[in-house]
């Protein structure tokens, strides 16, 4: 992975690393284009903190904006989300290799010496 994809992932693990910032990426991703106004029902802070959840989001690429009218409109994208997977995957994938090779050494570990035959 380079350098600015590495960068990018930690931004996308920065900007979810808040209760209020993983609310409003589900609610995203469930409703679709929303305001802040929307997106700030039910939440525990003010519209204003929605909007600088919501630049923290952008900022990481989790979210963009577009303005229709007086309002503007907030939609999730997906890629960076589907960048940070491909990490976790591979992070995953040599933890499964680690555990693999673990296993085999234990299992190797267990098999008992063989037996020298006895003396008559």
């Amino acid at each position: 992975m380079s350098r600015a994809r590495e960068g990018a992932v930690a931004d996308v693990f920065f900007a979810l690393g808040d209760e209020t910032r993983i609310s409003l990426v589900r609610k995203l991703c469930a409703d679709g284009a929303s305001s802040a106004t929307t997106l700030s029902t039910g939440e525990k802070v003010t519209r204003q903190a929605i909007v600088k959840h919501l630049q923290v989001l952008e900022g990481a690429g989790l979210v963009t904006h577009e303005k229709r009218g007086r309002e503007v409109l907030y939609l999730i994208e997906t890629r960076r989300l589907d960048e940070a997977r491909l990490f976790l995957d591979s992070v995953s994938a040599a933890w499964d290799r680690a555990i693999d090779r673990l296993r085999i050494m234990v299992e190797d570990d267990e098999t008992p010496p063989p037996r020298k035959p006895r003396s008559p």
